[in-house]
């Protein structure tokens, strides 16, 4: 079964092999941390996270679907199209407490 849905996409580790668009990934060395791309990633995706100093984009999670893009003012996105699987730490991230797509927001604000 091709993994569908965000928690199918977290549990198999696995990009939906219907997406056509490239994941995206953001250069540390020019962000700004302004967690403008976290707030505009849509929730089915649910892509991109703090992750420790850094912003990181899981790209079994990212569609490519560029609603980041516009919202960086920095323009530190860039797609990723020879992108490999993340490390394994980052899967910490997704279902975490603090998911800021399933409720973590705000504990993230606090």
């Amino acid at each position: 079964m091709a993994a569908g849905t965000r928690e199918e996409r977290i549990a198999s580790r696995e990009r939906n092999p219907k997406w056509k668009l490239v994941p995206v990934r953001i250069e540390m060395s020019e962000c700004i941390n302004c967690d403008a791309c976290v707030r505009h990633c849509p929730p089915q995706f649910g892509a991109i996270f703090n992750h420790g100093i850094d912003v990181i984009i899981v790209p079994e999670l990212c569609s490519g679907c560029g609603k980041c893009l516009p919202v960086c003012p920095v323009d530190c996105i860039y797609d990723d199209p020879e992108w490999s699987p993340p490390p394994e730490d980052w899967w910490e991230e997704p279902n975490s407490p603090l998911d800021p797509y399933i409720g973590g927001a705000a504990l993230r604000e606090n």
